[in-house]
């Protein structure tokens, strides 16, 4: 009996260190999309991280169409066990989500892996407004009867327009009441803020890195959980100044809700070891993105928590499709 209790011990022994020691044959990120853009930029982070982690390489593929709905279907579906491939997603993702873009399926049909890193709501207005503060903006848009002007580089119901109704609704204000103006791309919107078409914008950090040293304009607030680093370390959060709404338009990765535990648990652990990597921390910063990191668990009950987010604020808004 001693001896056949050994021999299973060892048994389940070898076979849990079997499943530790598979690794995925034939990686794989899927950016759905065509070449260049976000989700390309987002598989090229994970693809370079792995040149490390795997003896295989990476391979990045394209699925463009619907804006992420193609690969998502595809992924809830035919290829909802593939232990091979990550699929690039963004906050902009999650938005369609919530809206029902994607059609029936959601975010419980796919298992989110982990972050890839980050940029931040900002909070701008022209060098010669009146609106010297957040306190300033805040006050204005408490007011029914200030009528204020935002822009922003995406139409209603767009990851810019979320920023702006975010901000209205901790001023106490409906959605639907909100002034907005759809641009075509945030350099179009900084044009017509500094030309005092609108009056707010409600933007990206990444947009306004080359107009720090400007006098144009001027940052009231960045939506991040703290101060960012570099040039932006002395504008304030618009949580610190007392208004709790924080916007990380984050990039990460999924997989399909089936995969085998051990590819799942593979991913999640290369990541975790990815956050707390300089190799990894220059890739992220070279690309652009802040850090922002989650994985596994963590990370999916986040996102999970953003589409419940987002869904509630297109349901006020009466934006659901």
């Amino acid at each position: 009996m001693f001896q056949r209790d050994r021999l299973l011990a060892l048994a389940f022994a070898l076979l849990c260190s079997a499943a530790t020691a598979m690794t995925p044959t034939k990686p794989e990120c899927v950016a759905p999309a065509k070449p260049g853009g976000g989700f390309d930029l987002t598989c090229r982070i994970a693809a370079a991280w792995f040149e490390s982690q795997l003896k295989t390489p990476m391979q990045v593929r394209f699925m463009p169409g619907g804006i992420g709905a193609t690969a998502f279907k595809v992924f809830t579906s035919e290829r909802i066990s593939d232990p091979n491939a990550l699929v690039a997603f963004s906050s902009g993702s999650l938005l369609n989500i919530a809206v029902g873009k994607y059609g029936d399926v959601g975010s419980d049909d796919v298992r989110f892996v982990a972050s890839a890193g980050a940029d931040y709501g900002a909070v701008v207005v022209a060098a010669q407004s009146t609106m010297k503060t957040f306190d300033d903006l805040m006050m204005q848009l408490k007011s029914p009867s200030t009528r204020v002007l935002i822009g922003g580089g995406g139409s209603i119901g767009s990851q810019d327009w979320v920023k702006a109704a975010l901000l209205f609704k901790a001023a106490g204000r409906n959605p639907k009441s909100m002034r907005y103006v759809a641009f075509d791309g945030g350099g179009e919107a900084l044009n017509n803020l500094a030309n005092d078409n609108i009056a707010i914008y409600t933007g990206d950090v990444s947009e306004l890195r080359a107009h720090m040293g400007s006098e144009k304009f001027r940052v009231l607030a960045v939506l991040a959980p703290q101060r960012l680093p570099g040039a932006f370390r002395d504008i304030p959060t618009a949580k610190e100044m007392g208004v709790n709404v924080t916007w990380a338009s984050f990039r990460g990765y999924y997989m399909g809700r089936e995969v085998p535990k051990w590819a799942y648990d593979f991913y999640v652990e290369a990541f975790k070891r990815a956050h707390l990597s300089a190799e990894f921390a220059k890739i992220r910063n070279d690309k652009g993105l802040f850090e922002f990191s989650l994985a596994g668990d963590a990370f999916h009950l986040h996102v999970q928590g953003q589409v419940t987010q987002l869904r509630q604020l297109v349901n006020d808004a009466g934006l659901r499709q």
